[in-house]
């Protein structure tokens, strides 16, 4: 499911669950990912809540409850207006950067954590975005990408917050 909290130009929810479905199977993620595109300030509070950190971020991801659903792969919340700032930056749409987070916040839902796994997930997701047709991807703006990094926007990590884990 996803819920667009946030609008943002040329991109539908029934849009974005098509490239959701997409980026999953290529992903061969299984199971339900919903996905909320917010405000900043929203992912602001999500951030403080289950990571601690007082700041806004560009995705979220949640991994399942243990006792969940085996059907259901996880959430992610993803912010239209880092995205779009961020793809002003970068010269390409709003609707391509969010893209680029969800296929980020997906790679995390299924296991992948660039922070500890010496450039899988960087690897994994440069494929992918080829595959997929979207432009430089989020860990490829660190890594010595000839295109401008956006500056405050965070990559998702992995954190345990009580029974709900956070990626």
């Amino acid at each position: 499911m996803v819920i667009l909290r946030k609008p943002v130009a040329r991109l539908t929810a029934a849009a974005l669950e098509r490239f959701l479905t997409r980026a999953r199977r290529a992903v061969k993620l299984r199971g339900r990912v919903n996905v909320l595109l917010a405000t900043s300030d929203e992912l602001r509070i999500l951030n403080r809540r289950f990571r601690g950190l007082d700041k806004p971020t560009d995705v979220l991801s949640f991994a399942p409850l243990p006792d969940q659903d085996s059907k259901f792969a996880g959430d992610l919340a993803v912010s239209a207006d880092i995205a779009a700032r961020n793809a002003r930056l970068l010269g390409h749409p709003p609707a391509a950067e969010i893209k680029i987070l969800v296929l980020h916040g997906l790679l995390h839902l299924a296991g992948y954590d660039h922070e500890s796994d010496r450039g899988e997930m960087a690897g994994k997701e440069e494929h992918l975005r080829r595959q997929l047709g979207l432009p430089v991807t989020l860990i490829g703006r660190g890594q010595g990408d000839s295109r401008r990094k956006p500056s405050r926007s965070q990559p998702a990590r992995t954190v345990t917050a009580g029974r709900r884990r956070l990626r």
